[in-house]
């Protein structure tokens, strides 16, 4: 990063590094919200009266609740990726 502080140029393996660095940062992020998102609507939904343990309904319905919602992100990631790819592939 110094040669960013003092105006010095990147080379491309510098550059390809810090873009690794930053696509991982994106993808702890995405990873983060992903998580307090399905947290915050899962428990909502399931857990009515909250207490010191969970019942087996509201376990049963924790678990479903997460299921669908990571098959629900990974069909939106799949789809936006995919249509990425084709208007890439027009340009």
């Amino acid at each position: 990063m110094d040669s960013l502080s003092s105006g010095g140029k990147l080379s491309g393996a510098q550059r390809e590094e810090l873009m690794d660095q930053v696509k991982q940062q994106i993808a702890v992020a995405n990873a983060q919200e992903l998580l307090q998102k399905m947290t915050e609507k899962c428990f909502k939904k399931c857990i009515s009266k909250p207490g010191t343990s969970l019942d087996n309904s509201e376990q049963k319905c924790i678990a479903m609740c997460m299921d669908r919602y990571m098959d629900s992100w990974n069909l939106v990631s799949r789809t936006y990726s995919n249509r990425i790819q084709q208007e890439r592939g027009h340009m």
